[in-house]
């Protein structure tokens, strides 16, 4: 333990020579003051969480981020090239205790830097909440200061493949020749079915019954939020829609019915309902009447969500922060890694490009759901082929996965609308970016600097 205390000691001493750390700090409380300073909000606790938590967070994630990535490339690769690991190698410290000691000075650093621009950031935001207009802080308080929990109605995914695999049969009997598209004619009658369950036609009703499980005790006797969103392939000359919700049983003294709302559509709206509407199984009805001349389409996903209150913000802050922190550590490993056994300026580039090819997985996305890299064939009506497809395809629809690891969680999006970051996110966000990813980065990284030869490094 002592060996390692040392080489993370190390590494802050050349964090603090290169003036990183205080240059980083100062970099970071600026923008946690400035942004909002110079960016106005609108007055509202949407558009205020939206500079105060968003803009703040990314900015401070994006420096921490570059800052965690430079420092993990410089504090190894300069220390080779300029001759100073080799006198720590001829020490009685394995390889190994070196790597794992300065990629621990490095996050050691990330957890100190992000504690306090996190907690500039915790104070500033409820300083200026209490400028706020009444209303507006109350809003704040039930629908951004707080840990929200969500639950929605099934997807019946089950029932609709079941279905399609069914009505699939049904159409390959009348028309074996259609075997030929049985992909392409898979999608049509999936995407059909799919249709006929989440439209909504004039004059009818749709139904959900949300089934809140181990919520409800956590829900009771406090106000609740749906969060609804619909499309439509026709639009009136106001572009909203008159929407008329019940939830509860009308039966039952649990019922509530909504005065008719104008929403647009194509976007979320959230709104309040009255506690305690569930039944005594923790199940909510909620009805949606459409008294409009056009059918509307609520998206089997996204279309309805139940918010309840789960927790406070303080600590849900505090495990957003975690997350982000787990970034850090991945970055510090990567870092480390390239410059395992390469020099500064090329293990940055590598370093960098990796980061800028996590950070756009559009176009690889794209490649793996199409199954080329050709894209649409305008006379074959669709995706076209190429013979390295075989290779291309199964590559990128590995790093995809390798890159899902880390990019599967969104703290800063969930703080600023209020959405819990439960413990079991954290916990999955260590388990997945800093054991398998970081952890993997740290094997390559190791095996790497054992099997570099320091006596080769020359200072240019």
């Amino acid at each position: 333990m002592r060996q390692l205390l040392a080489m993370m000691w190390l590494t802050w001493k050349a964090a603090f020579r290169f003036r990183l750390f205080i240059v980083i700090a100062v970099l970071l409380l600026t923008s946690v003051v400035a942004l909002p300073v110079l960016i106005k909000d609108d007055g509202t606790a949407r558009g205020f969480t939206q500079i105060l938590l968003t803009y703040t967070l990314s900015v401070i994630a994006a420096l921490l981020g570059l800052s965690t990535v430079w420092l993990a490339c410089g504090t190894l690769a300069r220390d080779i090239e300029e001759c100073q690991m080799q006198v720590v190698a001829v020490k009685p410290i394995p390889r190994w205790k070196i790597w794992l000691g300065k990629w621990l000075g490095i996050v050691s650093l990330d957890a100190a830097l992000l504690a306090l621009s996190g907690a500039a950031v915790f104070a500033l935001l409820q300083w200026r909440a209490t400028k706020l207009p009444e209303a507006e802080r109350r809003i704040l308080r039930q629908e951004v200061l707080v840990a929200r929990g969500s639950v929605k109605p099934p997807t019946y995914e089950r029932e609709l493949e079941e279905e399609t695999a069914r009505q699939l049969r049904a159409v390959l009997e009348r028309s074996p020749e259609a075997r030929a598209n049985i992909e392409e004619l898979r999608k049509q009658v999936r995407e059909s079915l799919k249709s006929e369950m989440q439209i909504v036609p004039p004059g009818h009703v749709r139904i959900w019954e949300i089934d809140l499980g181990a919520a409800r005790h956590r829900a009771r006797g406090k106000p609740m939020h749906l969060r609804v969103k619909f499309n439509t392939a026709q639009y009136t000359a106001r572009g909203t829609f008159t929407a008329l919700w019940q939830v509860g049983q009308p039966e039952s003294p649990r019922f509530w019915r909504s005065e008719p709302m104008s929403l647009a559509p194509d976007t979320f709206h959230e709104f309040e309902i009255p506690p305690d509407l569930f039944d005594d199984n923790g199940v909510l009805t909620v009805v949606f009447l459409n008294f409009n001349d056009t059918t509307l389409l609520f998206p089997l996903e996204e279309g309805i969500e139940v918010l309840y209150a789960e927790g406070g913000f303080a600590l849900n802050y505090a495990r957003g922060l975690g997350i982000i922190f787990c970034w850090m550590a991945a970055l510090a490993a990567l870092g480390l890694a390239t410059a395992s056994f390469l020099s500064f300026p090329v293990a940055a580039f590598t370093s960098l490009a990796l980061l800028t090819m996590a950070l756009s997985t559009g176009t690889l996305s794209t490649v793996v759901s199409e199954g080329t890299i050709m894209g649409y064939d305008a006379e074959k009506g669709g995706p076209g082929r190429s013979p390295v497809d075989v290779v291309v395809v199964p590559v990128f629809r590995a790093l995809l996965t390798v890159i899902n690891l880390a990019k599967g969680f969104a703290p800063i999006d969930a703080l600023s609308m209020g959405r819990s970051v439960s413990w079991a996110q954290l916990g999955r966000a260590f388990g997945q970016i800093v054991l398998v990813l970081g952890g993997g980065l740290a094997l390559i990284g190791i095996a790497g600097f054992y099997r570099r030869e320091l006596a080769a490094a020359q200072t240019q």
